[in-house]
């Protein structure tokens, strides 16, 4: 519970630090995307399923600089920016895995059943 005078945005910031531990990186040799994609279970969240995308090519991630792509009712960029063509490859890898990430967001499936279930694009 945040101390009643600890800001709002101070309080958002540590509820961030929390659920970055039960984030799951996943690297473009295990989606075929070109840069890392980060999912998570709901948590304590209270926005509906989605994935963080880092905006750098490769295994690395800086989540300052990452844009959130919601998972559903459709995928559609929510915050930050990503080129046209990484856009609509992160659009693809989530239509072709949203069952999987939904069941994962929802708390239905662990990481291990995750990512037995992804499929690359």
């Amino acid at each position: 519970m945040t101390p009643p005078d600890q800001p709002l945005a101070a309080a958002a910031e540590d509820h961030d630090d929390e659920a970055m531990f039960e984030m799951a990186n996943l690297y473009p040799r295990t989606t075929g995307l070109p840069m890392t994609v980060w999912v998570s279970p709901r948590g304590k969240a209270r926005h509906d399923a989605r994935v963080k995308v880092s905006r750098i090519g490769g295994d690395r991630m800086v989540i300052e600089d990452a844009a959130v792509v919601a998972i559903r009712p459709a995928p559609a960029l929510l915050e930050g920016a990503l080129g046209t063509e990484d856009l609509a490859a992160v659009i693809r890898w989530i239509k072709l895995n949203q069952e999987a990430l939904v069941e994962y967001w929802d708390g239905t499936a662990d990481t291990a059943d995750l990512v037995a279930r992804l499929r690359r694009i």
